[in-house]
């Protein structure tokens, strides 16, 4: 290893020329043998911050200093939205025999693909633009596909600078694995074979089932949450209330992750119906802080994307709920335990018969 590429000090093995040494220490401008008493200065793109470094807690671990963190400020808000982007129409879309002879993740848009993204951001704008808030931004979470890449492009057209905070190459909310280069009848069997065995479960020979992406979403899910909660898109010592996520990936995977996010069941999961190129899903900031389908979206657009009725009751809750509340009149609970259903049904029977 080139040790002159360590971006922190460095104690040398006596074996380590003592040339090497110097010039390190030189480009990190440390005085020798100094980095034990004196003040390490952590530099980023915003700031500069000092540490102590004498070896106590507060020095090795600034989260728990509280002259560098006040807990009382520590708590940013929470986007205003999170907004689920399916990628432009592919060269694959179109011709499916591309993937014979082009890696999956190489596959790029065709032209009305591009337009469909850009479209897509000039929807995003003019929504956010109805807030009525100056200061918004926008900070993208993007599948390292091609296509995926390229919808991102041609979505941000519409947005300058200012307004884009950042964007993560996320490769968790890549495509369902299908396999390495694919046969194309090979593949329509296997997609016939995935009818009769079940969406969510049948894995592509070499490749993923849904049950596969659902544990790798999983992953990224607690990702994300953890950068909601500690605002990691939000400037240095901001705190923007119209910040939206937008999160450019493919269709199967979108609804993976709404079904993980809600915890739909495999069934409801199995119901829902894919976005179409270029199109979006967005979840809003409820009342009380929890993300709803609901907020954008009517019903019919909701029953279209296949939403049963329970899950459309459910979404209203979310619309209203806080983010550490439980929804202890899931309507789930009574259509699944046969039982208890037999009982609300005999309830609203004997309620008719008590009517004058």
């Amino acid at each position: 290893m080139d040790m002159n590429a360590l971006p922190f000090p460095y104690s040398a093995p006596a074996s380590l020329s003592p040339s090497l040494l110097s010039s390190q220490q030189k480009r990190l401008k440390i005085k020798p043998n100094s980095w034990t008493n004196t003040s390490l200065l952590i530099q980023c793109c915003h700031n500069q911050t000092k540490l102590a470094s004498n070896g106590s807690a507060s020095a090795r671990f600034p989260e728990k200093n509280p002259a560098i963190i006040n807990p009382a400020t520590a708590v940013p808000p929470r986007p205003r939205r999170i907004i689920l982007v399916r990628h432009g129409e592919s060269e694959g879309n179109v011709d499916e025999s591309l993937y014979t002879r082009v890696p999956d993740p190489k596959i790029g848009l065709t032209n009305k693909g591009k337009a469909q993204a850009e479209e897509c951001g000039n929807r995003i704008k003019k929504m956010i633009e109805k807030d009525g808030d100056h200061s918004w931004q926008l900070y993208f979470y993007v599948s390292p596909y091609r296509r995926t890449l390229e919808t991102l492009q041609h979505l941000a057209r519409p947005f300058e600078r200012s307004r884009i905070a950042g964007f993560r190459e996320e490769p968790r909310i890549r495509e369902q694995d299908f396999g390495n280069f694919q046969n194309r009848e090979k593949m329509q069997m296997d997609k016939a074979l995935r009818k009769l065995y079940g969406r969510f479960f049948y894995r592509f020979p070499n490749g993923e089932s849904a049950a596969d992406v659902y544990d790798r979403i999983t992953g990224f899910r607690e990702t994300l949450r953890t950068d909601i909660n500690i605002g990691r898109y939000q400037p240095p010592g901001e705190k923007k209330t119209d910040m939206n996520l937008v999160i450019v990936s493919h269709g199967l995977t979108l609804r993976v992750f709404l079904m993980r996010w809600y915890k739909w069941t495999v069934q409801q999961f199995e119901g829902l119906n894919n976005m179409g190129n270029g199109d979006m899903l967005v979840m809003e900031k409820g009342y009380g802080g929890r993300y709803s389908l609901l907020g954008h979206h009517d019903e019919d657009e909701l029953r279209q994307f296949g939403l049963t009725n329970e899950m459309l009751i459910d979404q209203e809750w979310h619309k209203f709920a806080r983010p550490a509340d439980l929804n202890y009149d899931c309507p789930m609970v009574n259509s699944f335990f046969p039982h208890l259903n037999e009982e609300s049904e005999q309830a609203c029977v004997n309620t008719k018969k008590a009517d004058p």
